[in-house]
């Protein structure tokens, strides 16, 4: 399965484009990395409750989800390097207002708000930041550059939260403002592709969604699920075996270490995966989902949350790439965006559980929505191919 979008015509030379992409994709990502820390920090000093700084980070994953979409086809119209370097500045703004405000102890729900302002952006950002690297990268090399990009996501959600813990004990404010400002930096390094859409979305309307597209973006949502229950759960599950909640780490380091390791893996193999490996992966998490469920012991919760973080990185970029191949060539962007807010409402769906029942029920709950989006990928996968071998 190939590509169709444009290899660049002298791949050497859009290396130092490449390197600068690889920046930019590991800085967008800084302040929803980051968020969770600076903004209960904020929160702690205005109003005196943590708490507040998860209906911040709430109304900027919600206020994703609402916008991806709608934003992303606005800039339709526009180069992809421009319009996401507008999607930034609208960010940086928005989060430079939270930390004003904030230094000034303004009302809460002004921050709430900007908040929202700046998660409006993010999905459209992330689908223009993916679609440009078509411009970049040729197709036999797509799948090192997405391994590489999901190693540095990984990173980037390991350093950011110590970043945002460091920076917010000097001042709340300042931290955020830092945040930002790193947040920002897509804007001055992105590639431009002197490309536009102007005259490809012409007639481009109506649902994007089919079966294919919809499989995947399911897919996405279960392991954003998978994820985030153990990530939002790692202080319950440290309580739960009679540690104190800063051995939470005991769960997340080696979730994001085991995803790091699978990134490398994408990069250095440097091939996209088959449906037979892509299935054998979701069963990995599957597998990996379930021995946390079942909370025998801390060592398999490890193994758990290792074999989940190992195939994250090759998964991302097995839905990157056959999107990639699925997705009209004048509505990248929007799908890319998609994916990302997939990713989204899987967190929204396992913060949502948590908030309802327990910790055990969630992780079953989830363990569960990722076993049946497995069974579902193998049986479209059977059905593709029932023909092949009715033609043979």
């Amino acid at each position: 399965m190939t590509s169709n979008h444009t290899p660049p015509a002298d791949a050497p030379s859009r290396r130092g484009p490449l390197l600068r992409w690889f920046v930019s994709s590991a800085t967008l990502g800084v302040p929803q990395a980051a968020g969770p820390i600076a903004f209960s920090l904020v929160a702690l000093s205005v109003t005196g409750d943590t708490r507040g700084g998860a209906a911040m980070m709430l109304a900027m994953t919600l206020a994703q989800v609402v916008g991806a979409i709608p934003i992303a086809r606005l800039g339709a119209r526009f180069p992809l390097a421009t319009f996401l370097r507008l999607l930034i500045a609208v960010r940086t703004v928005a989060l430079a207002s939270v930390a004003l405000l904030a230094a000034y102890e303004a009302p809460f729900i002004w921050l709430v708000a900007l908040a929202a302002v700046a998660g409006l952006v993010n999905g459209a950002a992330s689908g223009y930041l993916r679609a440009i690297l078509n411009h970049l990268a040729s197709a036999s090399r797509m799948p090192r550059a997405l391994g590489i990009a999901a190693t540095l996501n990984e990173t980037t959600f390991v350093l950011a939260p110590v970043m945002a813990s460091g920076l917010g004990t000097i001042s709340p404010a300042f931290g955020v403002l830092a945040l930002a400002a790193i947040g920002a930096l897509p804007a001055l390094l992105v590639p431009g592709t002197g490309s536009s859409h102007l005259d490809a979305v012409r007639g481009a309307s109506g649902s994007l969604l089919n079966r294919s597209l919809l499989l995947w973006l399911m897919c996405a949502a279960a392991g954003g699920a998978t994820v985030a229950s153990i990530e939002i759960g790692a202080v319950a599950l440290a309580l739960n075996f009679g540690y104190e909640p800063a051995l939470a780490i005991l769960f997340t380091v080696p979730l994001c270490l085991a995803s790091v390791a699978g990134g490398i893996w994408v990069s250095i193999r440097n091939r996209m995966a088959t449906r037979k490996i892509v299935l054998a992966q979701l069963s990995i998490m599957s597998i990996g989902s379930a021995l946390v469920a079942l909370n025998l012991s801390v060592a398999t919760t490890v193994v758990g949350a290792v074999l989940i973080g190992s195939v994250l990185a090759p998964l991302a970029t097995y839905y990157s790439l056959i999107l990639d191949t699925l997705a009209p060539p004048q509505r990248r962007a929007e799908v890319f965006a998609l994916l990302r807010t997939a990713n989204a409402v899987g967190v929204i769906f396992a913060s949502a559980v948590l908030t309802v029942v327990s910790l055990s029920l969630t992780l079953i709950v989830v363990t569960g929505l990722m076993m049946v989006v497995t069974l579902v990928v193998g049986i479209a996968s059977l059905r593709r191919q029932a023909p092949a071998r009715q033609r043979e």
